[in-house]
């Protein structure tokens, strides 16, 4: 019993006190704005830093393809790097697969002129351009520390599901025009005759001609045009620029005989550019570019007519120009008419990791001695 004026020790819950008021703040670019502020990490012990989880995208903002380089990482030394990196591992792998590609060929017996149509010689060339991919990859893992399948599309990956489509819509759109160039060999009965080793020819241009336009399509598309691109960082423009300069660089590397040639090259250039800006990613130009190379050496394979290695030399008309001009045109057309039903992602995934808050989560530390 307690009685009046008799105290008591108090043993129920904890006191507990309202919270203070959250410190609201202007918002940093609207001040008639007000906002909670944002949060901050706490500081870190010496050779630790903050980092996302694994799987977090690379981007604060979703990006188009060709700006995919320019992540939360970006700075601009990166695709200089990159390029002078690509040189020089490029050159020891194309001088390392040619000594093994001339052992084999000198084994075998194989003498005289380079000649494309020969099928050793042929996947000796094409192995060459081949070894650019995992250059590409590395690349990319290396002076950007990023997944290599950003070289693909805005999924960083392949996206094998469109193939079939942009195969059919080259087929229909380049096909023709490839015919009708090849007309004049036809009419020619004295050069229509199956090159030598038809078969070993047509396999190795199967299985090995897709590949080696892949290549090409990494290194301009893939790469070139994403560094051009980053560089600029505005994205009509970038666009612009990245088109002229790979097609460019594209058509002389080629080593066009002549102008109406090189005319050639750069329109197929440019036509690989437009389709990766219309789709996000390199399949509708990895397709234009393997079409068009499996028809015209097939072909030529088929008909003979001097073989890939004159066909490749020979001077271009203005009348050949113009249709290729048009095939190429028609064959981006359907590709953008293809956008409604394939619905190709155009924009990258992105977490903006820039006004992280304490309810979303803090990010790992990780040691970077």
């Amino acid at each position: 019993m307690t009685g009046p004026g008799s105290e008591e020790p108090y043993g129920g819950p904890p006191e507990t006190r309202r919270p203070a008021p959250y410190p609201w703040q202007p918002h940093p670019w609207q001040p008639s704005v007000w906002q909670p502020p944002v949060w901050a990490p706490p500081p870190l012990p010496p050779g630790m830093r903050w980092a996302p989880p694994p799987g977090t995208p690379p981007h604060d903002v979703p990006q188009p393809f060709l700006l995919a380089m320019r992540s939360r990482d970006w700075a601009w030394w990166r695709p200089a790097v990159g390029l002078l990196l690509f040189a020089v591992v490029y050159a020891v792998a194309v001088v390392v697969s040619l000594l093994f590609g001339v052992v084999g060929l000198l084994a075998k017996g194989t003498r005289g002129d380079v000649d494309v149509s020969d099928p050793g010689i042929l996947l000796l060339t094409n192995v060459a351009t081949i070894v650019a991919i995992p250059v590409v990859w590395m690349v990319w893992a290396v002076a950007h520390g990023m997944r290599i399948g950003w070289s693909s599309s805005v999924l960083a990956r392949l996206r094998w599901r469109m193939l079939p489509t942009f195969t059919g819509l080259a087929l229909v759109a380049l096909g023709p025009v490839i015919c009708l160039a090849l007309l004049p060999v036809l009419l020619d009965a004295d050069v229509v005759e199956p090159v030598a080793g038809l078969g070993w020819f047509l396999a190795v241009v199967l299985l090995t001609t897709p590949l080696q336009s892949a290549a090409e399509e990494y290194l301009f598309r893939g790469y070139l045009s994403q560094a051009v691109a980053g560089w600029i960082r505005a994205p009509a423009a970038g666009a612009l620029v990245a088109a002229l300069v790979t097609a460019t660089v594209f058509s002389l590397l080629h080593l066009p005989p002549d102008l109406p040639t090189f005319v050639t090259r750069f329109a197929v250039g440019l036509a690989a550019s437009a389709v990766v800006w219309l789709t996000g990613g390199l399949e509708a130009a990895i397709v234009l570019h393997a079409v068009n190379n499996v028809l015209v050496l097939g072909l030529f394979g088929v008909l003979g007519g001097g073989g890939p290695t004159e066909a490749a030399t020979e001077a271009a008309s203005w009348t050949e120009v113009a249709l290729m001009t048009v095939a190429l045109s028609a064959y981006a057309l359907l590709v953008a008419r293809a956008r409604t039903t394939l619905r190709p992602e155009m924009r990258t995934a992105a977490l903006d990791l820039r006004t992280r808050r304490p309810w979303g989560g803090a990010t790992p530390a990780r040691s970077v001695g």
